[in-house]
């Protein structure tokens, strides 16, 4: 029987709390599935509307109008490059002039599979496969273990991708279905599973939960959580979308943090920097089998070289900043949760990126924020959403590469102009 403790539309309205309905896609003003309707997102074009008291609110730029102006911004404090992507595409080809590589046939090709080694012993495991994305390498580890096992439902938190942001792909794929694991108000614990009501073959941990401001389980916690699918021999898989910047929060290397997991997932354009693409890591039996489902998705791309080495080129890099990043959120977040009228989520961060909470409208906070980016030249927020709090809105803050060389008190004071609108 379904786990009937959340609804989609429940979701749906959950992620508005925390993180704004302006990162799901708008579908005029109808609610998806009977939930909240969506806020349109700050970027996207849409005509002036006369509200009840007559007064017509001002149109929103179009998404040309609000990448010129989020582009002519020297400091950002959200997720995101501001690079030409032009310039992007010329050094990644010039990067691979000098290390003198070749390209590979279908991912078969010293580079590619030296890179993939590379992440595989990085985490600790015996191999990896490159994926073009992400939802592709996941669906492939869940697969996997629902065949092998014969279980095919997987233990999820209920603000897991899996069912937040891969249009059911889960279920309409590969027919596994979803159960609905702890409450949405923090990670996923060891105590979720052991009291589970129905069978479990796969257990998927995003590592941290990005709809809980980037929360992560304690060190003793997560253990505890591998210690218990051990034992009942459920497979446990890591969405490690953002797991590089889990590791100052543990302290321990990537292979300690990723011990006693089945499978992980990582990205390579989400803090890293790359084009894209992710790898999925495992035993070598495992990754063999993914390889052929690889191959049945549709992702043996005829050449990914250029994505490894995106991702090659900027690693490194990626991996020595984000101790730094942290540190600057926590000042920065230290610096707006002093404010009365702003709340932090979660504080004190536990990584590079949180979420934040303020009275007032997103049309209002999202013509303050245009002009806060012309005055000062610093992009302090991406959308806004609606919360299910009258009157509260909220937003998803990332410190990275973006903030570049202003100070964390001068980005503090330009996200602090955006309660003017208030």
């Amino acid at each position: 029987m379904q786990d009937k403790r959340f609804s989609r539309s429940e979701f749906l309205a959950l992620s508005s709390l925390l993180a704004g309905s302006t990162l799901f896609p708008s579908r005029g003003d109808a609610a998806p599935d009977g939930g909240v309707a969506p806020v349109r997102a700050a970027g996207s074009a849409a005509p002036a509307r006369a509200p009840a008291g007559g007064v017509a609110v001002p149109a929103q730029p179009s998404q040309a109008e609000f990448e010129q102006l989020r582009r002519g911004c020297t400091a950002s404090l959200t997720a995101g490059s501001t690079a030409d992507d032009g310039a992007e595409y010329v050094r990644i080809g010039e990067w691979m002039q000098r290390q003198k590589l070749s390209s590979d046939v279908y991912g078969n090709g010293d580079f590619v599979q030296a890179f993939e080694k590379r992440i595989a012993d990085l985490l600790g495991f015996e191999d990896a496969c490159f994926m073009p994305t992400g939802t592709m390498g996941q669906l492939i580890a869940l697969r996997i273990y629902a065949d092998s096992s014969g279980v095919r439902t997987v233990g999820v938190h209920p603000s897991s991708h899996h069912v937040m942001h891969e249009d059911d792909s889960y279920a309409v794929l590969h027919q596994l279905r979803a159960v609905y694991l702890g409450p949405w108000t923090r990670p996923l614990q060891a105590e979720d599973v052991a009291q589970a009501k129905e069978a479990i073959g796969t257990v998927s941990l995003e590592l941290p939960v990005r709809w809980l401001g980037g929360q992560l389980p304690t060190w003793e916690q997560l253990a505890a959580l591998k210690r218990t699918c051990r034992e009942r021999k459920v497979k446990l898989h890591m969405d490690g979308a953002r797991l590089w910047e889990s590791q100052p929060f543990y302290g321990r290397s990537y292979a300690d943090i990723c011990k006693g997991f089945d499978s992980v997932y990582v990205s390579f354009y989400k803090m890293v920097g790359g084009i894209g693409g992710a790898m999925l890591v495992g035993n070598r039996d495992f990754i063999r089998e993914s390889r052929v489902w690889r191959h049945r998705h549709g992702g043996n791309l005829y050449q990914l070289a250029p994505y490894v080495a995106s991702a090659a080129m900027r690693l490194d890099p990626a991996l020595a900043a984000i101790p730094g990043y942290v540190q600057r959120a926590k000042a920065v977040t230290t610096l707006l949760a002093a404010d009365p009228r702003v709340t932090v989520l979660p504080q004190p961060v536990q990584t590079n990126m949180f979420h934040v909470f303020l009275r007032g409208t997103p049309g209002a906070y999202s013509r303050q924020r245009d002009r806060i980016a012309r005055e000062d030249k610093v992009w302090v927020a991406g959308g806004f959403g609606q919360t299910r709090v009258p009157g509260v809105v909220s937003t998803e803050l990332q410190v990275g590469e973006g903030l570049g060389r202003i100070s964390d008190a001068d980005a503090a004071r330009a996200f602090l102009r955006l309660l003017e609108a208030s």
